[in-house]
């Protein structure tokens, strides 16, 4: 019961855009990762997108310990641990999902020269993510 009150708390934060508390994600790379928000607005190259935004403050190109190959791998899980188990089973479903780490927030399709960020895009079939190359 208290694990279904968890996932149905987490799916709210996450229906509603942004969580109401952090929301810290394991990955495999170990590194901290919270969860930010996800935009649900922006039509993406296979119609129907949903962007789930993340934090990931050891992907500074500075002073992270994170590189772009790890995180591409930290990605992946996120979609499919994160992000598949999060999409609706009523009504319209997107077709894509994109990942994306920034090592700092920062406000959606803005950018900055001192946040790194990184994106990734899945097609979604039969609740698996598949790798779209941008």
């Amino acid at each position: 019961m208290r694990r279904a009150l968890f996932v149905f708390l987490a799916w709210l934060s996450v229906a509603n855009g942004a969580p109401a508390q952090p929301v810290i994600v394991e990955v495999p790379s170990g590194q901290p990762v919270e969860f930010h928000d996800v935009v649900r607005d922006a039509r993406g190259s296979r119609g129907l997108t949903w962007r789930f935004r993340f934090i990931a403050p050891e992907i500074d190109r500075v002073t992270g310990s994170v590189s772009s190959d790890i995180a591409a791998e930290d990605m992946e899980y996120l979609c499919q641990n994160f992000a598949v188990d999060r999409l609706p089973n009523l009504g319209p479903r997107p077709s894509q999902v994109v990942i994306s780490m920034s090592s700092k927030p920062i406000k959606f399709g803005s950018s900055d020269p001192q946040i790194t960020q990184f994106f990734e895009a899945y097609a979604i079939e039969d609740n698996d993510c598949i790798w779209e190359a941008f």
